[in-house]
């Protein structure tokens, strides 16, 4: 992964944003908290974690993706494609392996 150190500190401020949002919906649960205050913190959990992965994902295709095609072989440049597209798949819900 290919990021300066300011966007690996975001990142991991965003990674520990979730982990906190996950321990309190895990003590809400404990406390038998109220269904729609954990579901509103699983949603912000969520959230937290999505803004990560589009960090992470966004790093994969202007580093490994873009050196694949401007200086890969063929078959490198159709390997991260088809990369892609399974990551595109799962990361928009729309299935794939």
């Amino acid at each position: 992964m290919r990021l300066d150190a300011a966007e690996r500190k975001k990142l991991l401020a965003r990674l520990k944003r979730a982990e906190g949002q996950i321990a309190a919906v895990r003590r809400m649960v404990e406390d038998d908290g109220y269904c729609v205050d954990v579901l509103l913190q699983i949603q912000a959990a969520r959230g937290a974690l999505g803004k990560a992965g589009q960090v992470v994902l966004r790093s994969h295709v202007e580093g490994c993706v873009t050196d694949a095609i401007a200086q890969g072989s063929e078959a490198e440049q159709q390997q991260k494609v088809d990369e892609l597209m399974t990551v595109f798949g799962r990361y928009a819900g729309l299935g794939g392996t």
